[in-house]
C-alpha cells in the first residue's frame, strides 16, 4: 500500500519531480500547510518582500535559463499581487508556474477571509490555470502546469489549491506522461509551406529578416545566423529579440519600432519580403498598420497559430518550432540558391546608406550635466557582452536597448508587451539566482526603482549580488517626453523630486547594499568599475542625469513608420516618396 502523505507534501514532491530547484514566494494562511514540507525540501525557497517581486523574479530566472520559473503565494491579496507578474510573463511568452493557496473548498464562494477567485481573475492573463480541491489531483495538475508552461508558445500557468486539499491525506503518484487532449503544439511546419516560403525568398529583391522574441524562446539563434549569412539578407531584431542576432554583425540593421534605428524601420517599410520569425507585428513595431511595409509579401513563422493573420495577413504561414522551421528553410534555400542566388546588392546599397546617414547617437547636455545615454553606454562597454542587462520600462529601457551591444541571446531582459514599471530589480534578482556566475545589471529609472526596490533586501539577505544603475532624471521620463512633445510641456504629475527624496544612496545602504552616487561624466567609469569589483553584496548607483534627454529616433503612437523623426522638431526625416 502506498504511503499516506498530506496534499502539501504531495505538492512539494511534485515540484521536486518537475525539476524545480528554486522558487520565490511569501507564506500566508491558505498556503501555510505547504510551507511545512518546504522546510525539509531540497528546493531553495527565497522569501521575497512582495508577491509581485516573486513573480518577476520567476520571470527573470526563466528568461536567462530557459527553464520554468516558479513563484508561490497565499490566497486573496497574496494571489492578486501576482496578477501583474503573470500578465507580464504571459505577454512576453515566458514560462512560469504560480502556486497559490485558496480558502478551504467548503468556503469557496462565500467571500471568506482572504478569498479571491484567482482562477477567474487570471484566466485572461495566463496560458492555463487550475483550481484543485482534491489532494489526489495535485501531482497531475503540477505536471500538466509545467508541461503547458514550457511547451508550444511558453506562458504563465497558475495552480490554485484549496487549504483543505493541502491538509488532507493522499498518496503520491507522479504521472509517467502528460496527456492533454486538444493540446498538441505543432512542432514542424508543413513542407509545402516551407517550399512556398523559399520560392518567395528566391524571388525577393529587398528581403528583411524580421526577428522577434520567439526566436530566443526556441533557442534558434545559431540557426538564424546560418540562414541569414547564407541568404545575405538584412536582419532586424525587435525589443524582445535583442541578442538573438549579434549587434556587431554586418547584416544587422538594429532594432525596429517606435524607437528603432532609422535603417531598421525604413528597411521594413521598403522591403518586398518580410521573413518574420517569432514576431507578432506588435503595434510598437508596425506603427500605423495600414501603412506598414506596404509592398512586402509576408512569410510568418510562429509556433502559435493564433498569431498568423492576427495583425497582418501572411502570404505563407510556417507554423512550428522556430528551430525546426529555420532548419527546414535552410535545406530548401540551399537547394534553390544552387539554381540561382538572388542579387540584393542594390538593396544593401540602400540599407547601408540609411545606416551611414542616420546612425544611433545622442547629444551631450549643453549645461554640463550627465548624459543618461553615456552612462548606459559605458555600463555596456565595461560590463561587456557576457553580462546580463535587465531594464525597467521607459526612457532608460529604450536607451539600454539602443546603446548596449548585445551579442548573445538571453542577455537582455525587459518587460516588452505589458511594459511593467518595477520589473527590473526583482527580474535581475531572479536572473542572478538562475545564473549566479554572471554579472547582472539592472538598469532602472528612478520611477521604476521606487516601485519594487524592497527586493534589494531579499538580495542582500540571500547573497544575490546584483548591480543596479538608477538613471535618475527626477521624473517619469518617458511620460515627460510625451508631455514635452504633445502637451506643450505641461508637466502634469511627472516630477518625482528624486534628487531630494529619497536619498537612493542611503536607502540602498539601509537595505544592506553598497550605495554609490555619480553626478559627473568624469566619474562614470570609476564608479561603474567600483561596482563591478564588489561581488559580496548588491550595489546601487544613483546616476544623477540630465532631466530633458529624449529618446530618438521616434515614431509617434499611431503614426506611420514613414514619419519617423530624429529630433525635437518632430519633422519627419523624409516623406514616403523619398524613402
Amino acid at each position: 500500500m502506498s504511503e499516506q502523505i498530506t496534499g502539501a507534501q504531495s505538492l512539494v514532491k511534485a515540484l521536486e519531480h518537475a525539476g524545480v530547484d528554486v522558487m520565490f514566494g511569501i507564506p500566508g494562511g491558505a498556503i501555510l500547510p505547504a510551507y511545512d514540507p518546504i522546510f525539509d525540501s531540497t528546493i531553495r525557497h527565497i522569501l521575497v518582500r512582495h508577491e509581485q517581486g516573486a513573480g518577476h523574479a520567476a520571470t527573470g530566472y526563466a528568461q536567462v535559463t530557459g527553464r520554468v520559473g516558479v513563484c508561490i503565494a497565499t490566497s486573496g491579496p497574496g494571489a492578486t499581487n501576482l496578477v501583474t507578474a503573470l500578465a507580464d510573463a504571459q505577454m512576453d511568452s515566458v514560462p512560469i508556474v504560480a502556486i497559490t493557496g485558496q480558502v478551504s473548498s467548503s468556503a469557496i464562494g462565500t467571500d471568506a477571509f482572504q478569498e479571491a477567485d484567482i482562477r477567474g481573475i487570471t484566466m485572461p492573463v495566463t496560458k492555463h490555470n487550475f483550481l484543485i480541491t482534491n489532494p489526489d489531483d495535485i501531482p497531475n495538475a503540477v505536471a500538466a502546469a509545467f508541461h503547458i508552461a514550457s511547451t508550444g508558445r511558453p506562458g504563465a500557468v497558475l495552480v490554485d489549491i484549496s487549504k483543505d486539499a493541502l491538509q488532507k491525506m493522499t498518496t503520491f503518484n507522479w504521472p509517467s506522461e502528460v496527456i492533454l487532449p486538444g493540446y498538441n503544439p505543432i512542432l514542424n511546419p508543413a513542407n509545402s509551406e516551407v517550399v512556398a516560403a523559399v520560392n518567395l525568398i528566391a524571388e525577393a529583391k529587398q528581403p528583411v529578416f524580421y526577428v522577434g522574441g520567439g526566436l530566443i524562446k526556441s533557442d534558434a539563434s545559431k540557426e538564424l545566423l546560418k540562414l541569414a549569412e547564407f541568404t545575405g539578407a538584412p536582419v532586424v531584431t525587435t525589443l524582445m529579440a535583442r541578442g538573438a542576432f549579434p549587434d556587431s554583425h554586418k547584416q544587422h540593421l538594429g532594432m525596429p519600432g517606435m524607437h528603432g534605428t532609422v535603417a531598421a524601420v525604413t528597411a521594413l517599410q521598403k522591403a518586398d519580403l518580410l521573413i518574420t520569425l517569432g514576431a507578432r507585428f506588435d503595434d510598437r513595431v508596425t506603427g500605423q498598420v495600414s501603412s506598414f511595409a506596404p509592398n512586402a509579401k509576408i512569410i510568418h513563422a510562429d509556433i502559435d497559430p493564433a498569431e498568423i493573420g492576427k495583425v497582418r495577413q501572411a502570404d505563407v504561414a510556417l507554423i512550428g518550432d522556430l528551430k525546426n522551421t529555420i532548419n527546414a528553410l535552410q535545406i530548401e534555400v540551399e537547394k534553390a540558391f544552387k539554381k540561382a542566388k538572388p542579387d540584393i546588392a542594390d538593396w544593401w546599397k540602400q540599407c547601408n546608406g540609411w545606416l551611414n546617414k542616420f546612425p544611433l547617437g545622442y547629444d551631450q547636455p549643453s549645461d554640463g550635466s550627465l548624459s543618461p545615454q553615456y552612462v548606459i553606454e559605458r555600463i555596456g562597454k565595461i560590463a561587456g557582452p557576457d553580462a546580463i542587462y535587465v531594464a525597467g520600462v521607459g526612457q532608460h529601457q529604450m536607451w539600454a536597448s539602443q546603446f548596449v551591444s548585445y551579442e548573445n541571446p538571453r542577455t537582455w531582459l525587459n518587460s516588452g508587451g505589458l511594459g511593467t514599471m518595477g520589473y527590473a530589480v526583482p527580474a535581475a534578482m531572479g536572473a542572478k539566482v538562475g545564473l549566479p556566475g554572471a554579472t547582472v545589471w539592472a538598469i532602472d529609472g528612478d520611477g521604476c526603482f521606487q516601485m519594487t526596490n524592497q527586493e534589494l533586501v531579499t538580495c542582500a539577505l540571500n547573497n544575490i549580488p546584483i548591480k543596479v544603475a538608477i538613471i535618475n532624471n527626477e521624473s517619469l521620463g518617458m511620460v515627460r517626453q510625451w508631455q514635452t512633445l504633445f502637451y506643450n510641456s505641461r508637466f502634469s504629475n511627472t516630477d518625482l523630486h528624486s534628487h531630494r527624496v529619497p536619498d537612493f544612496k542611503m536607502l540602498a545602504e539601509a537595505m544592506g547594499c553598497v550605495g554609490l552616487r555619480c553626478e559627473t561624466k568624469e566619474d562614470v567609469d570609476r564608479v561603474i568599475q567600483e561596482a563591478m569589483a564588489i561581488n559580496d553584496r548588491p550595489v546601487v548607483i544613483d546616476f544623477n542625469v540630465h532631466r530633458d534627454a529624449m529618446v530618438w529616433p521616434m515614431v509617434a503612437a499611431g503614426a506611420s513608420n514613414d514619419d519617423i523623426v530624429v529630433a525635437k522638431s518632430m519633422a519627419p526625416i523624409w516623406d514616403s516618396q523619398e524613402l
